[in-house]
């Protein structure tokens, strides 16, 4: 019984790394291809890590595998964020078939913070108090 659950945890986790791969490839554009890797690989991750806890069968062993799933659950989205902001700044376009763009206008080209949000400066706030 615990092949049988090794075994569907990990073909499952490899199934969905092998769906991250072809989405990668066939997306248009690298905010799509973001969205699919984060996604797809952060749960076939999960499952391969699942699946070694099981095998292993320890607590030491399934303390690690928890510390590493939740660091990666942690870390990917956060990177991928990082990697789809620093791309929309320096100007990688959208796909051609793109309905709307959410950003386009709410950011300050030079600051990069959101239209409305920025902190003025000092002169700005030393006319404020005058």
């Amino acid at each position: 019984m615990t092949n049988f659950i090794i075994a569907a945890l990990a073909t499952l986790g490899a199934t969905f790394i092998l769906l991250a791969a072809i989405g990668f490839v066939k997306m248009p554009d690298i905010y799509l291809r973001i969205s699919v890797t984060t996604k797809a690989v952060t749960l076939g991750i999960g499952l391969m890590l699942a699946s070694a806890a099981v095998h292993f069968g320890t607590e030491s062993i399934a303390s690690r595998v928890l510390a590493i799933i939740f660091f990666v659950f942690l870390t990917s989205p956060v990177g991928a964020h990082l990697i789809g902001r620093v791309s929309y700044f320096i100007g990688i376009p959208l796909w051609k078939n793109s309905l709307y763009d959410d950003l386009k206008g709410k950011y300050n080209p030079i600051s990069h913070k959101l239209k409305g949000q920025e902190i003025p400066s000092e002169e700005a706030q030393e006319s404020k108090q005058k």
